[in-house]
């Protein structure tokens, strides 16, 4: 079998994609943790935690440019907040490499049970 190099067309319009990513990205640091959203009176709970967690990766990247924004929110309520943190993380981005297999591993996997051939 003999492999094409993948072609890809060229974005029609490059500034408006970025815009469009600059708006998402700004959006999602505004809603960062640490923003002095929460209080010690008013604590982040679990589905705030949650909210955390999954925007983590971005808020990591705006960390990097400005100290002012923060992955984890220092006011929670505590062990709720931290279970919704970390299964946010988990869940939201490692387990999408748990499912994803090559069209190979598939093809072969159907052929061994074809075969009666079961690992």
């Amino acid at each position: 079998m003999r492999f094409r190099a993948l072609r890809f067309p060229a974005p029609r319009f490059p500034a408006l994609r970025f815009l469009g990513l600059a708006a998402v990205l700004i959006v999602l640091a505004g809603c960062a943790a640490g923003n002095g959203t929460y209080s010690p009176g008013d604590t982040a709970g679990f589905f705030t935690g949650i909210w955390h967690g999954w925007i983590a990766p971005f808020a990591l990247v705006g960390h990097v440019f400005d100290g002012d924004i923060r992955i984890y929110e220092p006011n929670n309520d505590g062990i709720w907040y931290d279970v919704g943190f970390y299964v946010a993380v988990i869940s939201g981005f490692g387990s999408l490499s748990l499912r994803r297999t090559s069209k190979r591993q598939r093809r072969n996997v159907r052929d061994d049970d074809r075969r009666g051939q079961h690992s």
